[in-house]
């Protein structure tokens, strides 16, 4: 059986997606290799071609088109459920140009978002993300920009939302916040890759049909241990565009050519997809 490495995040929505592929409950003759770290780490890992399959910001697959195509399976997109920009007092979209922001990632479609609401921003601070409301409540940090479970969960820090720059994308585009998802490297050849999209689609099938099944290998590896946490962000972030992207590929298209637009990531004449 051939074995393909395959990354994607602790968080609940991508390992409840992958449960089946990964514990052997998908019949098939391809065997997968899990790595499990935040998504800005495999994005990066994603730049010098370290994985054959992963899950990647939208944002971060604007530098990897040309090595990776967009699986049709396992995306993260949807409404309301973008990432949030929070902090201790309020403020408005202006005072973002003075103020030290933690963020997840360079290559998250978080930042990407940030940059396209207030360009001025220029005071940035890189940590992992489930630093990023601590270092907020205790002053490390003016605002941060949250993403996956924080997003409910940042009152417990004493903490206020300043924008929803999910909502803020829907009003200016009228389309879905596009924020993951999960790519296969082009030289897998096409044949390799609609089966590996095949899986991932099962596993997913897999996981609505048995939701009880993955919640202790999901509790293992989340951040968030509380069980209402877990099924909000399932619930969120995991939907009928994960199953197939469709036309929530409108969505994908509109952030990458905005982003080209503003020279914000490379342009690209490679395909989104194989086929």
């Amino acid at each position: 059986m051939k074995e393909f490495s395959l990354g994607y995040s602790p968080c609940p929505n991508d390992t409840f997606i992958f449960y089946a592929l990964t514990h052997n409950r998908i019949a098939g003759d391809i065997g997968f290799r899990e790595v499990l770290k935040d998504v800005e780490y495999l994005n990066r890992m994603a730049l010098h071609k370290r994985l054959d399959i992963t899950k990647a910001s939208f944002h971060g697959f604007g530098f990897l088109r040309d090595d990776y195509c967009l699986l049709h399976s396992g995306s993260a997109l949807g409404r309301g459920c973008g990432p949030l920009i929070v902090a201790r007092d309020g403020m408005d979209q202006k005072d973002l140009a003075n103020k030290r922001i933690a963020i997840p990632g360079r290559m998250t479609t978080a930042f990407l978002l940030l940059r396209l609401f207030a360009p001025e921003a220029r005071n940035i601070v890189e940590m992992p993300f489930d630093r990023i409301m601590n270092a907020v409540s205790m002053g490390t940090a003016d605002a941060g920009l949250i993403i996956h479970e924080s997003r409910f969960t940042f009152h417990k820090y004493g903490l206020i939302k300043i924008i929803d720059l999910g909502e803020w994308w829907e009003k200016e585009t009228g389309l879905r916040i596009p924020l993951g998802g999960i790519l296969a490297r082009r030289d897998l050849g096409q044949p390799v890759i609609r089966k590996i999209d095949d899986l991932i689609k099962q596993s997913i099938e897999y996981a609505f049909a048995h939701p009880g099944e993955p919640r202790e290998y999901i509790k293992k590896n989340a951040q968030e241990l509380d069980d209402d946490v877990i099924d909000q962000h399932i619930k969120l972030y995991v939907n009928d565009h994960t199953l197939d992207i469709g036309d929530g590929l409108l969505a994908v298209e509109k952030l990458l050519k905005t982003a080209e637009e503003l020279n914000l990531i490379p342009h690209s004449e490679k395909k989104i997809f194989v086929d």
